[in-house]
């Protein structure tokens, strides 16, 4: 999903990418794989101004950003995860909720508070089959809250982590690194606060994570 797009109809989801096949892949294939060098300007940009990471230190970021509602980061969404699983240790991979506009803000607010909660480990894929599977729109401060507490959740506790100074900040500084990375649609991903890269550019999200274990691999080069 792009601004574009978006803009042009809220009720048609469209996506920058198309997704191809999991991530499988013969030791032969895998040697030319990680031989390919990814061009800047074609699989990937630079940013011109780098933006602050949140890595440890000796620790290469990597944002995956996205958006609950987009059925692209729906489909991403299981291939990222086991990605994350394994991972080099030398990663430090997180996710980050976009807003294109108003209308996303309830979904990131979910996220965040989820996390503060400690509940994204068993809620996060939960609410990507509430909305694409289930067909509930959870776009909604009410609509979350309802389906929150359906989950066991603590409803009152889970409004005031929703509502909270927190939850704020932490949405100013997704979509201020959402602005620095440039971020035109989801899924897409940022690597050590330098490079970006999404499926347009990749030419598919299991390209994409070529292109970001390759950036990730040069960044300390940089």
């Amino acid at each position: 999903m792009n601004r574009r797009e978006f803009s042009q109809s809220t009720a048609s989801v469209l996506a920058l990418s198309a997704l191809g096949l999991p991530l499988v892949a013969t030791p032969a294939l895998a040697q030319a794989q990680a031989q390919r060098s990814f061009k800047e300007g074609k699989d990937y940009t630079r940013l011109s101004k780098p933006v602050a990471t949140e890595a440890p230190a000796g620790k290469t970021e990597v944002v995956e950003f996205f958006w609950y509602s987009c059925p692209h980061c729906n489909t991403f969404e299981p291939t990222f995860d086991a990605w994350k699983k394994a991972a080099p240790a030398s990663l430090a991979i997180r996710r980050v909720p976009v807003a294109f506009n108003a209308s996303f803000v309830p979904q990131q607010k979910l996220y965040y508070a989820l996390e503060g909660m400690g509940k994204l480990p068993e809620l996060h894929a939960k609410v990507f089959r509430a909305v694409h599977v289930e067909r509930l729109p959870l776009n909604k401060d009410e609509l979350i809250y309802e389906w929150v507490a359906k989950q066991g959740v603590d409803a009152a506790k889970f409004k005031e982590v929703y509502n909270s100074f927190t939850v704020s900040n932490q949405i100013r500084r997704a979509t201020q690194l959402q602005n620095d990375y440039q971020v035109e649609g989801v899924p897409s991903m940022g690597v050590a606060g330098r490079y970006y890269t999404d499926g347009t550019m990749a030419g598919d999200m299991d390209n994409v994570l070529r292109v970001v274990e390759y950036l990730a691999a040069q960044a300390p080069k940089a």
